[in-house]
């Protein structure tokens, strides 16, 4: 069986016009395209991993506007993912895999796509890339943030230029960043909201900065100039149960607006949902290595779902087919940057 991806050396005619739901039939599938440069070592983005998550193509397709007629700062190569979702305006059509979590390293079974992924690492690998940066969208109220896998100074370096508030994460598996981070400082950046103009316009600004750049610097950051958390679990609604918000005519009533409780320190008894005819805990909440521990940080008491301790979340959404299809969102607590810690005990 043939590859799924298309490979261009040169712009794809019409491309920088395409709307996203165009893209299907201009590439014929998901594609990888590598333009020259200044510098030769080439700048790694991904887009439309999720077909509904479009900000990365508004950058992309600002970016090469202005650079139609110049030469690039540095190479450019970049995959354009799940088209054919992008034609519906879906994350991923049913039958489809994630294409966020099919990537090197998934656990996910086999499949063309998986193999597409390992495909793009490897061509990728070749071209030994300076950096990479996986654009996305989410659903809920969140600001402007980014992602790493690693807490290494160049890679937080690299999201510092995007946004102070920084992510670190393991888990779920089979993500973009994670494969990349074997190869380059690697970064998955959430710029709000798809279709908002000014998560386009950061996100271009940060792609053309990142194109600038000489090198990363191992140098570690001064903790005042940015906030990096940790997540630590995945908050997941079982199939079994029906959820709503601020609906109590299901086995879950999440509160109706979950979404503005993101990047917020809730305090313990924070109030969630309220829960009908449900019998012990009704959300799972997954660790990095897989355990349910929903129970470290929520309890039920007279109906009512609440906080257990002190957390912060992210991502939560009240999109009912984000949250079926992937997660209600995560938990995150404060981590220490790289030295931080030795420094903090030796005080």
């Amino acid at each position: 069986m043939g590859s799924l991806l298309n490979q261009y050396e040169t712009l794809p005619p019409g491309l920088l016009e395409a709307r996203p739901e165009q893209l299907a039939d201009l590439l014929r599938g998901p594609s990888l395209v590598h333009l020259p440069g200044r510098r030769e070592q080439p700048l790694f983005l991904s887009l439309l991993l999720h077909g509904n998550e479009t900000t990365g193509l508004s950058a992309l397709q600002a970016l090469l506007r202005r650079y139609r007629d110049k030469e690039l700062p540095r190479a450019l190569s970049f995959f354009i993912g799940n088209v054919e979702a992008a034609r519906d305006g879906l994350r991923r059509l049913a039958g489809q895999p994630d294409y966020n979590r099919v990537w090197p390293g998934s656990d996910v079974d086999d499949c063309p796509e998986k193999r597409m992924m390992a495909e793009v690492v490897e061509l990728m690998r070749g071209r030994r890339p300076f950096a990479s940066i996986d654009l996305h969208n989410n659903t809920g109220i969140n600001p402007h943030y980014a992602c790493v896998n690693q807490v290494d100074n160049r890679f937080l370096r690299l999201a510092g230029l995007f946004s102070r508030t920084l992510v670190y994460f393991t888990r779920p598996r089979g993500v973009q960043s994670m494969a990349f981070a074997q190869l380059c400082p690697a970064v998955t950046v959430e710029c709000g909201k798809a279709g908002q103009s000014f998560g386009e316009q950061r996100a271009l600004e940060f792609v053309d900065a990142c194109l600038h750049l000489a090198e990363l610097s191992s140098q570690p950051l001064p903790p005042q100039d940015v906030d990096l958390f940790h997540t630590v679990a995945i908050v997941r609604v079982p199939r079994a149960y029906s959820f709503g918000f601020g609906d109590k005519a299901v086995d879950i009533g999440f509160i109706d607006d979950l979404d503005h409780l993101n990047f917020r320190e809730l305090p313990a008894g924070t109030t969630l949902a309220y829960v009908d005819g449900v019998e012990g805990m009704p959300l799972q909440a997954l660790d990095e290595q897989g355990n349910d521990v929903a129970a470290r940080f929520f309890y039920l008491e007279q109906n009512m779902l609440r906080t257990r301790r002190t957390l912060m979340p992210s991502m939560f959404t009240l999109d009912e087919r984000v949250i079926r299809q992937d997660c209600l969102g995560y938990l995150m607590e404060r981590y220490p940057l790289p030295g931080q810690r030795a420094a903090d005990s030796s005080d």
